[in-house]
């Protein structure tokens, strides 16, 4: 049975009151712009709603950066078409296992076809289902984009599920409120979070956090890691 997030409450939002979206009304229409691409572009890289490739892999470089990865259980959140996957083996990182969970099954598919060593990959719709986030036990839970079309409750509800999944790390990244008046605008379906709010809620689960937003040249996206205190 779907585990229930529980109660989940957001700085600034005191309250409200954060459960399972397995309850009745369920909105998925986060995954609205990706079926949309999957429409008009099939499982080609636009299906990812990342502007290039080389902004995507400029993410992926620094969650790689941010925490140590070898011999880790990793589990990918929104993980489509298994590319860090993909990344990760071509840049020699000696991860124990990995585990994708996307909710769209045509991406799935694609990221099964590559035929990546060490990788599993598994459809799903963790929102619905956070139990997906504790396929095979990870150590490191990553998100790579995948809060971008979310509401606030809908990311409250998503990391506070990953932070109970994993046993030592979340890394995830999103679009920064705190960017240079030159970043370019965003607007439907992917948008800007409060970033200081979102940092906040990290402290509140652990010391150990950091925060990167020099990846790029205006500092419209951040990346935030936690770390629990283990031994």
């Amino acid at each position: 049975m779907p585990r229930s997030c529980g109660k989940v409450i957001a700085p600034g939002h005191s309250a409200t009151r954060y459960t399972s979206y397995m309850a009745v009304g369920h909105n998925d229409s986060y995954l609205d712009p990706y079926r949309a691409s999957l429409k008009r572009y099939g499982t080609d890289f636009p299906i990812t709603q990342w502007a290039s490739k080389r902004s995507q892999l400029a993410r992926f470089q620094v969650m790689k950066e941010m925490c140590f990865l070898p011999g880790k259980r990793i589990l990918d959140a929104g993980c489509s078409r298994g590319d860090f996957a993909a990344f990760l083996l071509e840049h020699n990182v000696a991860f124990a296992s990995y585990t994708g969970v996307d909710a769209l099954p045509e991406a799935i598919i694609y990221a099964r076809s590559r035929n990546l060593p060490r990788c599993t990959f598994h459809e799903g719709d963790f929102l619905v289902d956070p139990a997906l986030l504790s396929l095979n036990n990870p150590q490191v839970i990553t998100m790579s984009g995948t809060l971008n079309t979310m509401t606030d409750e809908q990311v409250y509800a998503t990391l506070e599920a990953a932070w109970q999944a994993t046993s030592q790390i979340l890394i995830f990244n999103f679009l920064s409120d705190r960017a240079d008046r030159q970043a370019p605008p965003q607007g439907h379906p992917v948008r800007r979070f409060n970033t200081l709010a979102l940092l906040d809620w990290a402290f509140r689960h652990t010391a150990i956090v950091a925060l990167r937003q020099d990846y790029f040249r205006t500092g419209h996206d951040a990346t935030i890691m936690m770390r629990k205190k283990t031994g």
